[in-house]
Protein backbone atom coordinates (compact mmCIF):
# COMPACT_ATOMS: atom_id res chain seq x y z
CA UNK A 1 0.00 0.00 0.00
CA UNK A 2 2.97 2.63 0.71
CA UNK A 3 3.80 1.78 -2.34
CA UNK A 4 1.22 2.53 -4.60
CA UNK A 5 0.76 5.55 -2.75
CA UNK A 6 4.14 6.60 -3.27
CA UNK A 7 4.02 5.76 -6.76
CA UNK A 8 0.49 7.96 -6.70
CA UNK A 9 1.97 10.81 -5.30
CA UNK A 10 5.17 11.03 -7.58
CA UNK A 11 2.93 10.33 -10.86
CA UNK A 12 3.93 13.89 -12.80
CA UNK A 13 0.38 15.30 -13.43
CA UNK A 14 -0.10 15.15 -8.84
CA UNK A 15 3.21 16.89 -9.02
CA UNK A 16 2.41 19.45 -11.47
CA UNK A 17 -0.57 20.43 -9.47
CA UNK A 18 1.52 20.66 -6.34
CA UNK A 19 3.28 22.76 -7.81
CA UNK A 20 0.75 24.42 -9.68
CA UNK A 21 -0.84 25.10 -6.24
CA UNK A 22 2.18 26.69 -4.36
CA UNK A 23 2.62 28.87 -7.15
CA UNK A 24 -0.74 30.16 -7.21
CA UNK A 25 -0.65 30.93 -3.51
CA UNK A 26 2.60 32.99 -3.95
CA UNK A 27 0.77 34.90 -6.62
CA UNK A 28 -2.70 34.96 -5.14
CA UNK A 29 0.03 37.04 -2.44
CA UNK A 30 1.71 38.99 -4.66
CA UNK A 31 -1.44 40.32 -6.29
CA UNK A 32 -3.57 40.95 -2.85
CA UNK A 33 -0.48 43.21 -2.04
CA UNK A 34 -0.44 44.90 -5.61
CA UNK A 35 -4.51 45.92 -4.67
CA UNK A 36 -4.27 47.06 -1.51
CA UNK A 37 -0.46 48.39 -1.57
CA UNK A 38 -1.22 49.81 -5.24
CA UNK A 39 -4.07 49.81 -6.58
CA UNK A 40 -6.26 50.65 -3.97
CA UNK A 41 -4.65 54.24 -2.11
CA UNK A 42 -4.65 56.06 -5.96
CA UNK A 43 -8.32 54.94 -5.84
CA UNK A 44 -9.16 56.15 -2.62
CA UNK A 45 -7.27 59.14 -2.94
CA UNK A 46 -9.42 60.05 -6.31
CA UNK A 47 -12.13 59.24 -4.55
CA UNK A 48 -11.48 61.76 -1.10
CA UNK A 49 -9.47 60.26 0.94
CA UNK A 50 -10.96 56.88 1.09
CA UNK A 51 -9.45 53.64 2.63
CA UNK A 52 -10.94 50.88 1.36
CA UNK A 53 -9.95 48.75 4.18
CA UNK A 54 -11.30 50.95 6.65
CA UNK A 55 -15.07 50.99 5.54
CA UNK A 56 -17.16 49.11 7.50
CA UNK A 57 -20.85 49.34 8.93
CA UNK A 58 -21.60 48.69 12.84
CA UNK A 59 -24.54 46.07 13.42
CA UNK A 60 -23.55 46.33 16.98
CA UNK A 61 -21.22 48.61 19.03
CA UNK A 62 -18.67 47.26 21.59
CA UNK A 63 -18.45 48.23 25.21
CA UNK A 64 -16.78 51.20 23.79
CA UNK A 65 -19.92 53.34 21.88
CA UNK A 66 -19.15 54.73 18.77
CA UNK A 67 -18.97 56.67 16.45
CA UNK A 68 -15.71 54.52 15.49
CA UNK A 69 -12.84 56.55 13.51
CA UNK A 70 -11.58 53.26 11.66
CA UNK A 71 -11.93 49.47 11.83
CA UNK A 72 -9.06 48.73 14.41
CA UNK A 73 -11.24 50.70 16.82
CA UNK A 74 -14.50 49.23 16.53
CA UNK A 75 -12.83 45.77 16.68
CA UNK A 76 -10.97 46.71 19.90
CA UNK A 77 -14.28 48.02 21.50
CA UNK A 78 -15.43 45.05 20.85
CA UNK A 79 -18.23 45.93 17.89
CA UNK A 80 -19.92 43.70 15.87
CA UNK A 81 -18.97 45.00 12.05
CA UNK A 82 -19.53 44.32 8.69
CA UNK A 83 -16.32 45.16 7.18
CA UNK A 84 -16.97 45.39 3.28
CA UNK A 85 -14.00 47.57 2.27
CA UNK A 86 -11.73 44.39 2.74
CA UNK A 87 -14.55 42.48 0.17
CA UNK A 88 -14.22 45.19 -2.39
CA UNK A 89 -10.47 44.54 -2.07
CA UNK A 90 -10.97 41.02 -2.26
CA UNK A 91 -13.31 41.08 -5.51
CA UNK A 92 -10.59 43.28 -7.20
CA UNK A 93 -8.14 40.77 -6.34
CA UNK A 94 -9.92 38.53 -7.75
CA UNK A 95 -10.74 39.94 -11.09
CA UNK A 96 -7.21 40.48 -11.73
CA UNK A 97 -6.02 36.73 -10.63
CA UNK A 98 -8.99 35.69 -12.94
CA UNK A 99 -7.84 38.00 -16.01
CA UNK A 100 -3.89 36.95 -15.18
CA UNK A 101 -5.29 33.29 -15.53
CA UNK A 102 -7.63 33.62 -18.44
CA UNK A 103 -4.58 35.65 -20.52
CA UNK A 104 -2.32 32.42 -19.51
CA UNK A 105 -4.62 29.97 -20.56
CA UNK A 106 -4.90 32.33 -23.98
CA UNK A 107 -1.38 32.07 -24.30
CA UNK A 108 -1.60 28.89 -23.75
CA UNK A 109 -4.06 27.50 -26.12
CA UNK A 110 -2.12 29.70 -28.81
CA UNK A 111 0.95 27.39 -28.55
CA UNK A 112 -1.20 24.10 -28.21
CA UNK A 113 -3.29 25.41 -31.85
CA UNK A 114 -2.28 22.81 -33.98
CA UNK A 115 -1.45 23.66 -37.31
CA UNK A 116 -3.90 23.02 -40.53
CA UNK A 117 -3.47 20.26 -42.42
CA UNK A 118 -1.34 21.03 -45.50
CA UNK A 119 -3.43 20.53 -49.03
CA UNK A 120 -3.17 17.19 -50.52
CA UNK A 121 -0.87 17.04 -53.48
CA UNK A 122 -2.18 13.78 -54.41
CA UNK A 123 -5.31 12.58 -55.48
CA UNK A 124 -7.10 8.82 -56.16
CA UNK A 125 -7.14 7.69 -59.37
CA UNK A 126 -10.78 6.30 -60.00
CA UNK A 127 -10.15 2.88 -61.58
CA UNK A 128 -7.40 1.72 -59.96
CA UNK A 129 -7.38 3.78 -56.53
CA UNK A 130 -3.42 4.66 -56.54
CA UNK A 131 -2.14 8.32 -55.61
CA UNK A 132 -1.67 9.97 -58.18
CA UNK A 133 -0.13 13.66 -58.19
CA UNK A 134 -2.58 16.11 -58.47
CA UNK A 135 -2.05 17.73 -62.34
CA UNK A 136 -1.42 14.63 -63.59
CA UNK A 137 -3.66 13.71 -66.86
CA UNK A 138 -2.78 9.93 -67.30
CA UNK A 139 -2.56 7.49 -64.00
CA UNK A 140 0.46 6.21 -64.37
CA UNK A 141 -0.25 2.67 -62.93
CA UNK A 142 -3.04 1.54 -65.00
CA UNK A 143 -2.97 4.49 -67.90
CA UNK A 144 -6.00 5.70 -67.05
CA UNK A 145 -7.27 9.02 -68.86
CA UNK A 146 -7.77 11.54 -65.58
CA UNK A 147 -10.49 14.61 -65.64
Amino acid sequence: MLKEFKEFAMRGNVVDMAVGIIIGAAFGTIVKSLVSDVIMPPIGLLLGNVDFSNLFVVLKAGATAGPYASLADAQAAGAVTINYGFFINTIISFIIVAFAVFMIIKQMNRMKKETPAAAPSTKECPFCASAVPLKATRCPFCTSDLK
